[in-house]
């Protein structure tokens, strides 16, 4: 039997200083196993390490077979590594994921409605006084070159991954949000496919949601988004910048998801401010382009004349309305952290709605007073640069030396608006395997959000966890690894999967007694 290792009040095993308590997603306060995840340890407490171990190297196999590889960049052991996914899943139970469905929701609409007013609109959310012009204009993501290029539908962020965390006290917080190019996708659902192959009894006894018809969704939003004239079959690709990306795994997995043509810049042309694509039948006009190439590399006319990655004369095409983009160009204006602490004053402006989904408490320090106050809690407090993401960059206070805050500290003075200040959210935790056992990591979620004609979250996401010990660096570049997200049905589609199982049980019943009155 495997010993399921359960967290304790007194903080991580290495002294992390923390505020007492955090929520343990697997157990209660009382150490109790939650009822939705009662099934699961069950499961898990029938194996041994052995046959625990047996399972994690038929993961691997299957996951180095298919290629389900990411790349870290600048790593002396190599820079291509096979997907990390953890065997405990987490769960979440319907109640719970109603709420968090209908916050970000809420949050991308908001979102996409501030986005094409700064570049479509009359900058309306500026002149109100809500956010400051030289925030916006001091966006390292704010492309000028996308001022008055409409978006069908004002779906400026076709595609969103928005990240949560859940504190001590229990409540889910958006710790970022990203809307150029968020990735991941990919690995939900081969996180899925490898569950259901190597613990199919594990799901016997709960409904879980599906996330296989991704590809599907994927495909109607880009389909809406098209340009009217395209009619009702546009021509869609996915733009990769190529083989050596490190999401070159999910670029190619999302074009065999909706059926459509992988291609890099070399493969696509602009004529007459048409974009068409080389085949082997001649050129193809193209409709849609689900790229995944940064704003800098797009269009080497308007952006950086030595890309070689994107497509002369493609935002030409774009202004000229007969092609989309997707994400559109300039969304880095809202993955900036500092534009983030906005968000909240976006849908209370925009919705006439109070957020349903909360920030994590942030500091602005171009803001004097706000400075001020954060340097003298340097120690206490998680410092992130505005404009990067994958983690780097990040300074985590308690876990600093004196010569990283020092340094820190003069990075903050040198150019304040480079840089927020959160408070330390003492995230949640889930059971990971560590070898021996499993034991408690930290957790965050990152669920995927597409709009379109219509808003939909996919059920779930990729919960990423930190497995070394004490970290709270989920992210896969820095060590963190992944789990399956299991959303749990309504009551109706728990009956459902009862009802199955007792006529499955019945049918075997039956069975075994009809080959015993045979014999």
């Amino acid at each position: 039997m495997v010993e399921i290792v359960t967290a304790t009040e007194d903080g991580l095993k290495d002294g992390l200083p923390q505020p007492k308590g955090f929520v343990d997603e697997h157990v209660d306060e009382q150490g109790r196993t939650r009822d939705h995840y009662q099934p699961v340890q069950e499961w898990f407490n029938r194996l041994t390490p052995t046959q625990i171990s047996a399972l994690e190297e038929a993961r691997n196999e299957s996951f180095r077979r298919q290629g389900i590889t990411f790349t870290v960049y600048g790593n002396e052991e190599g820079t291509e590594r096979t997907w990390p996914m953890d065997l405990f899943p987490r769960i979440i139970d319907a109640q719970e994921w109603a709420g968090v469905e209908q916050g970000l929701a809420q949050r991308v609409t908001a979102l996409n409605r501030f986005l094409d007013d700064i570049y479509s609109g009359e900058q309306a959310i500026i002149h109100d006084g809500i956010i400051p012009q030289h925030l916006i204009t001091s966006c390292t993501g704010f492309e000028r070159e996308a001022m008055n290029v409409s978006v069908p539908l004002g779906a400026r962020c076709v595609v969103a991954g928005i990240d949560l965390v859940r504190g001590a006290d229990g409540v889910y917080r958006v710790l970022e949000d990203n809307l150029r190019n968020p990735s991941g996708i990919s690995y939900v659902i081969e996180n899925r496919a490898a569950m259901t192959k190597l613990l199919p009894a594990a799901f016997a006894n709960l409904a879980v949601r599906s996330v296989d018809h991704y590809g599907r969704s994927l495909l109607r939003v880009l389909r809406s988004i098209a340009p009217p004239a395209c009619g009702d079959d546009p021509t869609i690709v996915v733009l990769t910048p190529g083989i050596f990306n490190s999401a070159y795994f999910e670029h190619a997995f999302l074009a065999r998801s909706i059926g459509v043509e992988l291609v890099e810049g070399r493969d696509l042309m602009v004529d007459d401010h048409v974009v068409a694509m080389r085949t082997t039948r001649g050129l193809e006009r193209v409709d849609v382009i689900y790229r995944r190439i940064d704003d800098t590399f797009l269009d080497p006319v308007v952006f950086n004349p030595q890309s070689s990655l994107g497509v002369p004369g493609l935002m030409a095409a774009a202004r000229a309305g007969t092609v989309t983009v997707a994400n559109a160009v300039g969304n880095g204006v809202g993955d900036d952290k500092a534009v983030y602490a906005y968000v909240p004053d976006m849908i209370r402006y925009y919705l006439d709605e109070q957020p349903k989904i909360d920030n994590v408490t942030t500091y602005l320090l171009w803001d004097n007073d706000q400075r001020a106050e954060v340097l003298k809690r340097l120690d206490q407090l998680v410092i992130k640069p505005v404009a990067e993401s994958g983690g780097y960059g990040i300074v985590i206070g308690p876990q600093a030396s004196d010569a990283e805050l020092a340094k820190t500290r003069d990075k903050i003075l040198e150019n304040p608006r480079r840089w927020i200040a959160q408070e330390v959210v003492n995230l949640s935790r889930l059971p990971a395997w560590n070898g021996k056992e499993f034991a408690p990591r930290h957790i965050d979620l990152r669920p995927f959000v597409l709009c379109g004609e219509q808003t939909e979250v996919i059920p779930g996401g990729l919960t990423r966890v930190a497995m070394r010990e004490g970290s709270l660096i989920v992210n896969s570049s820095q060590g963190g690894g992944s789990k399956d997200t299991w959303v749990l049905g309504d009551a109706n589609q728990a009956q459902e999967v009862q009802a199955k199982k007792t006529q499955t049980q019945k049918t075997q019943a039956q069975e075994q007694q009809a080959e015993e009155n045979h014999r």
